[in-house]
């Protein structure tokens, strides 16, 4: 299984279907993006409660200069539409978990 790709068109209503998404902004050249996306393929298996979404920075570059993205990967935690929380780099998956588990009610 792999994490769903959106892109400008796909971006705002993808974001809205649950309360908690994260999005992964990376490029498929990019190593440490490639270890991250099982990482997040397992977080999302895991938590019901939560969408992980990929947005590849190549294909969408808009996108990731209206985040600000300066080096990949990046993890923008949303919730409710809205970003909340920032992750540069590759991190423990506990990382994300923690992220996103902050705003579970």
């Amino acid at each position: 299984m792999s994490l769903p790709m959106i892109d400008q068109e796909s971006f705002q209503s993808a974001i809205n279907e649950k309360s908690i998404t994260l999005v992964e902004f990376g490029a498929s050249w990019c190593p440490p993006c490639r270890v991250l996306k099982p990482i997040l393929e397992e977080l999302r298996n895991e938590e019901e409660y939560l969408e992980v979404l990929q947005v590849d920075c190549d294909l969408s570059p808009e996108l990731a200069a209206e985040f600000g993205i300066m080096s990949m990967p990046t993890v923008i935690v949303y919730h409710d539409g809205e970003p909340q929380d920032k992750i540069i780099g590759l991190r423990p998956k506990s990382v994300y978990q923690a992220a996103a588990s902050r705003f579970k009610s």
